[in-house]
């Protein structure tokens, strides 16, 4: 293999050499383990950390009003190691980042309201709240179901990946922000730049919204049934169609949603598509676009 000498080297190739990327050796590494599964120990091949077999019928409660949210959250994960399947949690306080970070099937009771990240980066739980919860409740949410009976604060859903996110009552701006996939229905009203970047999945507004609703969604679908102050840049009218009104009439009565009049005046907001390549348009363009 010939070999470059100093002068047929460009200025950026040779500060590369000297930085040593020509010559690091990267063979006879060893790989850091974080992970150790018993490929054999669960029928499916595979595992997770802090997620445990529980039995349904199995319940327990936490008393909340004394304990800290990090020890709410310690005693979850005992009691789920114990096969607990249903936890009821009373007096939560509305205190913050409480039932966060469940990866595990779960049926989980909270008596009372949450305050700021709460249930955030789950995966898998039932989870039913009778109060209600502050900004980014459900954050990174990524599978399983979140009732909440009454409101709630700002960026709901907040990055969601998966699962169903339901709130009875009202909810704050910036709903399901960065939205990647999952449900997010909203029996209510919600804020302004609802579904703002949103990404995938879908969301339901059976009251109205804020300004800017949609602004900068690359893809997924809004269904509401009230008006919007605005649609958000990008964001367009589109047709609904007969499999869009099975969904909604199924999805909005799973969860006792679906309004006195029916479903036959909700309507569909998609993505225009003009920002797909905004980085390739002209200058002139751009203004157009905004």
């Amino acid at each position: 293999m010939a070999t470059l000498t100093r002068g047929e080297l460009t200025a950026q190739e040779l500060l590369s050499h000297e930085m040593g990327l020509h010559t690091e050796k990267l063979s006879g590494r060893s790989q850091q383990v974080f992970f150790d599964f018993d490929l054999n120990e669960t029928a499916y091949g595979f595992g997770l950390p802090n997620a445990y077999d529980v039995d349904y019928n199995k319940r327990a409660e936490i008393d909340a009003s004394n304990m800290p949210s990090n020890t709410v959250n310690v005693r979850i994960r005992e009691l789920m190691q114990d096969g607990y399947g249903t936890i009821v949690i009373k007096n939560p306080g509305a205190k913050h980042s409480m039932a966060v970070g469940i990866l595990n099937r779960l049926n989980l009771i909270i008596e009372g309201s949450l305050g700021y990240f709460g249930v955030g980066l789950i995966d898998g739980p039932n989870v039913r709240i009778s109060g209600r919860v502050g900004w980014s409740c459900a954050e990174n949410m990524m599978s399983g179901t979140i009732l909440i009976e009454k409101n709630a604060g700002s960026q709901f859903g907040a990055a969601i990946r998966g699962g169903d996110l339901v709130c009875k009552g009202d909810v704050g701006s910036r709903t399901g922000i960065d939205m990647k996939g999952g449900s997010i229905i909203v029996g209510g009203n919600t804020g302004a730049f609802t579904g703002f970047m949103m990404q995938r999945g879908r969301m339901v507004i059976c009251g109205n919204a804020g300004k800017n609703l949609g602004d900068s969604m690359y893809d997924g679908t809004i269904y509401i049934g009230g008006e919007p102050a605005s649609l958000g840049v990008d964001a367009v009218w589109a047709e609904i169609t007969d499999l869009d009104r099975k969904w909604l009439e199924r999805k909005l009565r799973q969860y006792d949603l679906v309004p006195k009049s029916g479903i036959g005046h909700f309507r569909k907001i998609v993505a225009g598509k003009q920002l797909w390549n905004y980085d390739n348009l002209e200058p002139t363009e751009k203004k157009l676009v905004l």
